[in-house]
């Protein structure tokens, strides 16, 4: 039995399947140790070809490319652990690029015993344009989806403390752990891992979170590709929480709520005048904080578009995200359920 097994599902990863490839090929945790599953949704660009080539090129690395024909990242993580024969499950993705040390220290935490499922911290850049090329825009991107204000306590995007925490990205565990859990629900487009991670905890495990543990990982290139982003994240994070309504954390009423006000404010308003100074200040204060961060990231990064780039993908993630959790839960309530995975 291999040590580790490296899974990741992809479709259309073309642009950087390459770059998790080289990190891969980089690793410190010796070769022979462990293997590569990639879980492909039947890609129509390129990363099929940029596969075989890397596999070709790199003879020493145990690449397999298994078909995701549901075409949804929780079937490709389950083919791709059905697929697997190493003692550890190592979950990358196809816009990360690991550290050298990354599998090593995965391998070492898990070993150690520190939980039931470990990751790391996110270094989030910008994503890439069809000619490879980061805009300003994309530049802002990277930047709101690592700032607070954007997302919160999710920690693995900047925190320096090992800690436990509700949730980790990507994540490695042993592979007897899918015995005890079961496999990734794919009933949930997104949120598969966050769901995860909620059973792991529900049958008593803890997940760790070792700042040591890095990767890159590259932000939407666009703001019409991150509000779509955002608005799935929502939308399926509103699905999941139907289920586990206590698995609801501050950062993530902040949006709906902020939104469902508007909603509100602007429809009272057709009916009390007066309301609409309300409705003004709260988009003002609101516009305000945006602002300031605005400021003080393009002041420490010296980088003067990000000044209106950041204040926008930030407003976007918000608007987006809270609209779908809404939108979710008040189609649930009509259609009076979710489903639950088998």
């Amino acid at each position: 039995m291999l040590a580790v097994s490296v899974i990741v599902p992809c479709y259309n990863e073309e642009a950087t399947m390459d770059l998790l490839l080289k990190a891969i090929e980089q690793q410190t945790f010796p070769h022979d140790q462990f293997e590569v599953i990639i879980a492909d949704g039947l890609s129509t660009d390129q990363t099929r070809q940029v596969i075989h080539e890397f596999q070709t090129a790199n003879i020493d690395l145990k690449i397999s490319l298994v078909d995701n024909p549901k075409r949804i990242i929780p079937s490709g993580l389950n083919c791709a652990i059905q697929a697997a024969t190493g003692k550890y499950i190592i979950r990358l993705d196809a816009h990360s690029k690991p550290y050298p040390d990354y599998i090593e220290k995965c391998f070492q935490d898990l070993e150690a015993g520190c939980g039931e499922n470990v990751g790391g911290i996110w270094e989030i850049q910008p994503g890439f344009n069809e000619i490879g090329k980061s805009s300003w825009v994309a530049r802002g991107i990277a930047v709101a989806t690592a700032h607070p204000l954007g997302v919160g306590d999710a920690f693995y995007r900047y925190t320096a403390r090992a800690q436990y925490v509700d949730t980790v990205p990507f994540g490695a565990f042993r592979r007897q752990l899918i015995d005890q859990v079961g496999y990734f629900d794919e009933t949930l487009l997104t949120n598969e891992d966050y769901e995860f991670n909620v059973r792991i905890r529900q049958s008593g495990g803890k997940i760790w979170l070792n700042p040591a543990i890095r990767s890159v990982y590259f932000a939407r290139p666009t703001l019409l590709s991150l509000i779509h982003q955002y608005w799935r994240y929502g939308f399926w994070k509103g699905r999941m929480l139907y289920r586990y309504p206590n698995t609801l954390r501050w950062r993530q009423i902040l949006p709906p709520l902020y939104v469902a006000g508007l909603v509100v404010m602007l429809i009272l308003t057709l009916f009390i005048k007066w309301l609409g100074l309300l409705l003004i200040l709260q988009i003002g204060l609101y516009s305000l904080a945006l602002l300031i961060v605005g400021i003080q990231v393009s002041w420490r990064k010296k980088d003067f578009p990000l000044l209106f780039s950041t204040p926008l993908a930030i407003a976007a993630m918000h608007l987006t995200w809270g609209s779908g959790l809404l939108w979710s839960l008040l189609t649930s309530f009509i259609k009076k359920g979710y489903p639950h995975a088998p």
